[in-house]
């Protein structure tokens, strides 16, 4: 029999809302559609709008708690996924596929796994008559993948009335549990993100007739420029999330901590320091170049994307190193641009997530953590909303789950998601 959770994963996995970032996608309606049916048969009456186009939609649906006097939690998540490449994968990525104890799919672990614990657990709670402590508003997003200029933020200037009430949240990516070498298992929630910027670089130089000697070569300068960006090592910047994270990693794997090294102690963490390495110190990426149009013609323009991230608190500090790599004659705007978080992890909401971790796994290890991308809770941080990262998973020790994001051949064990969904229950119903 197929877990309930596992199905409503897959079936959402089915609904193919890839996001091109260029508004060419199929959107996310019917993955919004699909939910509104579901929470509508679990009894519940949600609101199902287009944001700025009839295929960009929202959910909302705010459940009622014991005490109508106590600010709002928001559990917020989106429904769209980066687009796959089907010759890459080993299955078909938009089929969800139920095998070998795995959902399969674009969107099994961003982030489809989570929206199918959600419904998962609300629908429970209707069944059993259960009410939480406090109001609980979901909000199913479109375009997370893309800045969410076309759901969260659009939400936050043009329907802030849904947030009203609203003091803290829980999303995507945090509360997954990662194995260290001597079988301790942390659970790593979210409280702090890097900033984003998306920037395109422009070269300009001369045109004319690719035959000629040519000094003032636009792709030249764009080149030296790209290479010195991607090659370039940006220096260790401990922020006070980081710095408290690795002080738990040491601590749980008996090594001694060193701020002089702070580095040293990412091994600890097998696949998952890749992800957490990126948040040690600013990066920038290389990721498009685009100039020309014919062989023999030198073009008077190039252009490059780049994508950067930079240290909660830091960002003067980031694009004051950025502005030091350029070539004479390479400008840049963002095309995206938004802000770093960092909230605290202290007793309150973090309080009821490790009571929730720890009642499903008594050896879970909470700690705070940086993610190195960003979510919607960026843009429902500009309301004052403290937002976390928490949609719990324990997950395999040989599972290399930081490269299932946007990775080929996504899933996630559905004991995973059995766990997480009982942890959900948990936390919610008390947080």
């Amino acid at each position: 029999m197929t877990s309930p959770v596992a199905r409503v994963c897959a079936e959402l996995i089915r609904l193919d809302t890839s996001n091109y970032g260029d508004g060419t996608g199929p959107g996310e309606a019917p993955a919004a559609e699909y939910v509104e049916a579901f929470l509508q048969g679990a009894g519940l009456e949600p609101e199902r709008f287009s944001t700025t186009s009839s295929t960009r939609q929202v959910v909302a649906c705010r459940i009622p708690g014991q005490d109508p006097t106590a600010p709002a939690l928001v559990v917020h998540a989106h429904t769209d996924v980066v687009p796959a490449i089907a010759s890459d994968w080993s299955v078909p990525a938009f089929e969800g596929t139920i095998d070998d104890g795995m959902v399969w799919g674009r969107g099994a672990v961003d982030m489809k796994d989570m929206d199918a614990m959600i419904l998962t657990v609300v629908q429970q709670w209707q069944m059993q008559q259960i009410k939480p402590r406090r109001d609980v508003l979901l909000l199913f997003l479109p375009d997370e993948e893309a800045g969410g200029q076309h759901g969260a933020h659009w939400v936050v200037d043009n329907r802030p009335d849904l947030l009203a009430g609203v003091s803290e949240g829980i999303g995507e990516v945090g509360g997954f549990s990662v194995e260290l070498a001597n079988h301790k298992r942390l659970y790593m929630i979210e409280t702090a993100q890097k900033g984003l910027a998306w920037l395109r670089l422009r070269a300009t130089g001369t045109a004319g007739h690719g035959s000629l000697i040519a000094d003032d070569n636009a792709v030249t300068r764009l080149a030296k420029t790209v290479t010195r960006i991607g090659e370039h090592r940006f220096p260790v910047q401990l922020t006070p999330t980081v710095a408290r994270f690795l002080e738990a990693v040491c601590d749980a794997a008996d090594i001694d901590y060193s701020p002089d090294d702070p580095e040293a102690s990412l091994h600890e963490l097998g696949p998952m320091a890749r992800m957490i390495g990126a948040t040690l110190r600013h990066t920038a990426n290389p990721t498009i170049l685009d100039a020309g149009y014919k062989s023999n013609v030198i073009p008077g323009e190039a252009e490059a994307v780049i994508d950067a991230r930079f240290l909660p608190g830091l960002e003067q500090d980031f694009f004051e190193q950025f502005d030091a790599l350029l070539e004479p004659g390479v400008t840049y705007e963002a095309e995206v641009k938004d802000i770093s978080v960092e909230t605290s992890f202290d007793d309150g909401l973090v309080g009821v997530m490790t009571a929730a971790l720890q009642a499903e796994d008594s050896h879970a290890i909470p700690v705070p953590y940086t993610l190195s991308g960003g979510t919607d809770a960026k843009a429902l941080s500009r309301l004052g909303i403290r937002c976390y990262g928490f949609a719990p998973l324990q997950l395999p020790p040989d599972l290399d789950f930081s490269a299932l994001f946007h990775g080929i051949d996504e899933r996630v064990p559905i004991e995973s998601l059995e766990f997480g969904t009982r942890v959900l229950d948990r936390f919610l119903r008390n947080a």
